[in-house]
Protein backbone atom coordinates (compact mmCIF):
# COMPACT_ATOMS: atom_id res chain seq x y z
CA UNK A 1 0.00 0.00 0.00
CA UNK A 2 3.32 2.55 1.47
CA UNK A 3 4.62 1.51 -2.40
CA UNK A 4 1.61 2.47 -4.43
CA UNK A 5 1.06 5.58 -2.84
CA UNK A 6 5.02 6.29 -3.04
CA UNK A 7 4.50 5.76 -6.93
CA UNK A 8 1.27 7.86 -7.15
CA UNK A 9 3.11 10.85 -5.96
CA UNK A 10 6.32 10.14 -7.59
CA UNK A 11 3.88 10.24 -10.89
CA UNK A 12 2.18 13.59 -9.61
CA UNK A 13 5.15 15.24 -9.11
CA UNK A 14 6.85 14.07 -12.94
CA UNK A 15 3.38 15.46 -14.24
CA UNK A 16 3.14 18.96 -12.43
CA UNK A 17 7.44 19.56 -13.18
CA UNK A 18 7.62 17.98 -16.77
CA UNK A 19 4.43 17.87 -18.19
CA UNK A 20 5.95 17.56 -21.57
CA UNK A 21 8.03 14.54 -21.21
CA UNK A 22 5.48 12.64 -18.68
CA UNK A 23 2.09 13.11 -20.13
CA UNK A 24 3.07 11.17 -23.17
CA UNK A 25 4.50 8.11 -21.27
CA UNK A 26 1.55 8.23 -19.17
CA UNK A 27 -0.85 8.26 -21.92
CA UNK A 28 0.77 5.54 -23.76
CA UNK A 29 1.33 3.61 -20.27
CA UNK A 30 -2.87 4.41 -19.55
CA UNK A 31 -3.82 2.49 -23.23
CA UNK A 32 -1.39 -0.34 -22.60
CA UNK A 33 -3.56 -1.00 -19.20
CA UNK A 34 -6.89 -0.70 -21.09
CA UNK A 35 -5.55 -2.90 -23.95
CA UNK A 36 -4.41 -5.31 -21.00
CA UNK A 37 -8.39 -4.91 -19.24
CA UNK A 38 -9.73 -5.17 -22.59
CA UNK A 39 -8.20 -8.81 -23.08
CA UNK A 40 -8.75 -10.00 -19.73
CA UNK A 41 -12.08 -9.38 -19.46
CA UNK A 42 -12.84 -10.44 -23.36
CA UNK A 43 -11.28 -14.15 -22.19
CA UNK A 44 -13.79 -14.11 -18.92
CA UNK A 45 -16.75 -13.65 -21.33
CA UNK A 46 -15.52 -16.26 -23.32
CA UNK A 47 -15.00 -18.47 -21.17
CA UNK A 48 -18.30 -18.06 -19.43
CA UNK A 49 -19.63 -18.87 -22.26
CA UNK A 50 -18.11 -21.73 -22.53
CA UNK A 51 -18.90 -22.64 -19.80
CA UNK A 52 -22.72 -22.04 -20.35
CA UNK A 53 -22.48 -24.96 -22.65
CA UNK A 54 -21.49 -27.20 -20.25
CA UNK A 55 -24.99 -29.41 -18.88
CA UNK A 56 -24.49 -30.75 -15.75
CA UNK A 57 -27.71 -32.99 -14.46
CA UNK A 58 -27.55 -34.17 -11.16
CA UNK A 59 -30.31 -36.66 -9.85
CA UNK A 60 -30.73 -38.87 -6.51
CA UNK A 61 -30.53 -42.47 -8.30
CA UNK A 62 -30.15 -44.67 -5.60
CA UNK A 63 -30.79 -47.38 -7.71
CA UNK A 64 -28.16 -46.68 -10.28
CA UNK A 65 -25.42 -45.99 -7.71
CA UNK A 66 -24.00 -47.42 -5.28
CA UNK A 67 -25.49 -46.85 -2.05
CA UNK A 68 -22.29 -44.60 -0.28
CA UNK A 69 -22.31 -42.77 -3.89
CA UNK A 70 -26.27 -42.05 -4.77
CA UNK A 71 -25.80 -38.60 -6.52
CA UNK A 72 -25.91 -39.51 -10.02
CA UNK A 73 -24.11 -37.05 -12.42
CA UNK A 74 -24.39 -36.65 -16.16
CA UNK A 75 -21.91 -33.46 -17.68
CA UNK A 76 -22.17 -33.02 -21.51
CA UNK A 77 -19.50 -30.95 -23.01
CA UNK A 78 -20.89 -29.07 -25.60
CA UNK A 79 -18.55 -26.54 -27.06
CA UNK A 80 -15.78 -27.17 -29.58
CA UNK A 81 -12.98 -27.28 -27.31
CA UNK A 82 -12.09 -30.33 -24.70
CA UNK A 83 -13.12 -29.46 -20.99
CA UNK A 84 -10.06 -30.07 -18.79
CA UNK A 85 -11.34 -29.20 -15.71
CA UNK A 86 -14.64 -28.55 -14.02
CA UNK A 87 -15.45 -27.76 -10.54
CA UNK A 88 -18.56 -27.00 -8.90
CA UNK A 89 -20.90 -26.74 -5.83
CA UNK A 90 -23.89 -28.33 -5.01
CA UNK A 91 -27.09 -26.42 -4.18
CA UNK A 92 -29.67 -29.01 -2.70
CA UNK A 93 -33.27 -27.73 -2.22
CA UNK A 94 -36.88 -28.32 -2.42
CA UNK A 95 -38.82 -27.67 -5.30
CA UNK A 96 -40.11 -24.02 -5.17
CA UNK A 97 -37.45 -22.84 -2.25
CA UNK A 98 -33.92 -21.70 -2.78
CA UNK A 99 -32.49 -22.36 0.83
CA UNK A 100 -29.76 -25.01 0.44
CA UNK A 101 -30.49 -28.03 2.49
CA UNK A 102 -26.68 -29.25 3.28
CA UNK A 103 -25.70 -29.21 6.93
CA UNK A 104 -22.71 -27.67 8.21
CA UNK A 105 -20.99 -25.58 5.58
CA UNK A 106 -21.73 -25.91 1.80
CA UNK A 107 -18.84 -23.37 0.61
CA UNK A 108 -16.46 -25.52 1.08
CA UNK A 109 -18.19 -28.86 -0.91
CA UNK A 110 -16.65 -28.47 -4.09
CA UNK A 111 -17.31 -31.04 -6.61
CA UNK A 112 -14.93 -31.73 -9.28
CA UNK A 113 -15.59 -33.10 -12.98
CA UNK A 114 -14.31 -35.23 -15.44
CA UNK A 115 -10.09 -34.39 -16.13
CA UNK A 116 -10.25 -34.31 -19.45
CA UNK A 117 -13.99 -34.30 -21.68
CA UNK A 118 -13.50 -33.88 -25.05
CA UNK A 119 -15.88 -31.93 -27.49
CA UNK A 120 -19.24 -32.99 -27.32
CA UNK A 121 -18.66 -35.79 -25.27
CA UNK A 122 -20.73 -37.22 -21.96
CA UNK A 123 -19.35 -38.13 -18.90
CA UNK A 124 -21.68 -39.73 -15.83
CA UNK A 125 -20.54 -40.49 -12.21
CA UNK A 126 -22.29 -41.04 -9.03
CA UNK A 127 -20.89 -38.78 -6.22
CA UNK A 128 -21.43 -38.99 -2.35
CA UNK A 129 -24.33 -36.92 -1.21
CA UNK A 130 -23.39 -34.55 1.99
CA UNK A 131 -24.92 -34.57 5.27
CA UNK A 132 -28.78 -32.82 4.61
CA UNK A 133 -30.63 -31.02 7.12
CA UNK A 134 -32.61 -33.08 9.26
CA UNK A 135 -36.35 -33.66 8.43
CA UNK A 136 -35.52 -33.79 3.96
CA UNK A 137 -36.17 -37.00 2.02
CA UNK A 138 -33.34 -36.57 -0.38
CA UNK A 139 -35.68 -38.36 -3.17
CA UNK A 140 -38.29 -35.11 -2.83
CA UNK A 141 -35.35 -32.39 -3.43
CA UNK A 142 -33.38 -30.85 -6.14
CA UNK A 143 -29.83 -30.90 -7.25
CA UNK A 144 -27.82 -27.95 -9.00
CA UNK A 145 -24.70 -27.66 -9.42
CA UNK A 146 -23.96 -23.61 -9.72
CA UNK A 147 -20.61 -21.56 -9.52
CA UNK A 148 -19.14 -23.84 -11.97
CA UNK A 149 -15.48 -23.09 -13.28
CA UNK A 150 -13.59 -24.63 -15.88
CA UNK A 151 -10.50 -24.52 -18.09
CA UNK A 152 -10.77 -25.80 -21.82
CA UNK A 153 -8.08 -26.72 -24.25
CA UNK A 154 -7.31 -28.30 -27.04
Amino acid sequence: MLIGILLAVTWLILVIRYPHKALPVSLAALCGLLLLAAVVVWQQEQESRRLARVEIRLQYAPAQCPADRPLRVDVHNGNALALRELRWKLLIHSPGQSTNLIQGRPAELDYDGPGNLLADARWDNCLPLPALRPGYRPASLEYRAVDLRGRFGN
